[in-house]
């Protein structure tokens, strides 16, 4: 048996192609065998041949800020003088008025708190609220004027003078009668306190 093998090359820049032509001989037939071989750098492809994806477009809200309200405007029943509702102090500052005083002293002064009892025979007086759990108790200057027996729990801005004084235990008790205490409650009232009080000639409640 013969073997003759012939090779063909063929080279360029970017491809390199080999033919290899293979002939088997035998007794009585002649097989021919072509084998092509394709170089890499026929298969590769420039990076700046694949295009570059784009991103996603990404929709842009607009965001709305919206501001507090700060000018919120209280309507306000008056009672007795007529007052302006501006320049109040509020009841954490009037709380250090109070503690400034003497008895026998009193101060002339506006503030503002929320009513916490109110008379309920006749409205002729009112407690407000301090912190600490204390209160101002409101009378009206020359008995003339009273407050809505409902006003407990709005808003008020009282005109007027604040002092403090000892209250006896007979009129702590008449207070709480009127203020509709039970009494149980009103027995245990058993010594005097020391009040912060106020005498209104002048006050506005919230509507």
């Amino acid at each position: 048996m013969a073997l003759i093998a012939f090779t063909a090359c063929q080279k360029n820049k970017e491809t390199e192609v080999k033919t290899e032509e293979t002939v088997i001989e035998t007794g009585k037939d002649t097989v021919h065998v072509d084998t092509d071989t394709v170089s890499a750098a026929e298969t590769e492809k420039p990076a700046d041949a694949v295009a570059a994806t784009p991103a996603p477009a990404v929709e842009e809200k607009a965001i709305e800020v919206v501001k507090p309200a700060t000018d919120i405007k209280v309507e306000y029943a008056s009672f007795g003088a007529k007052i302006k509702a501006d320049k109040a102090l509020t009841k954490e500052q009037m709380i250090q008025k109070y503690k400034s005083l003497k008895v026998g002293d009193t101060v002339a002064v506006k503030f503002k708190s929320k009513i916490k009892d109110v008379c309920q025979k006749k409205g002729c007086w009112m407690a407000m609220e301090l912190p600490g759990g204390k209160e101002s108790f409101v009378k009206f200057k020359d008995y003339a004027f009273f407050v809505p027996l409902n006003a407990a729990s709005s808003e008020a801005i009282v005109s007027g003078k604040a002092f403090v004084s000892e209250t006896s235990v007979a009129q702590l008790r008449h207070y709480a009668k009127d203020g509709g205490k039970s009494e149980a409650e009103i027995a245990k009232i058993t010594q005097p306190e020391m009040e912060y009080k106020f005498m209104a000639d002048g006050v506005l409640i919230s509507k």
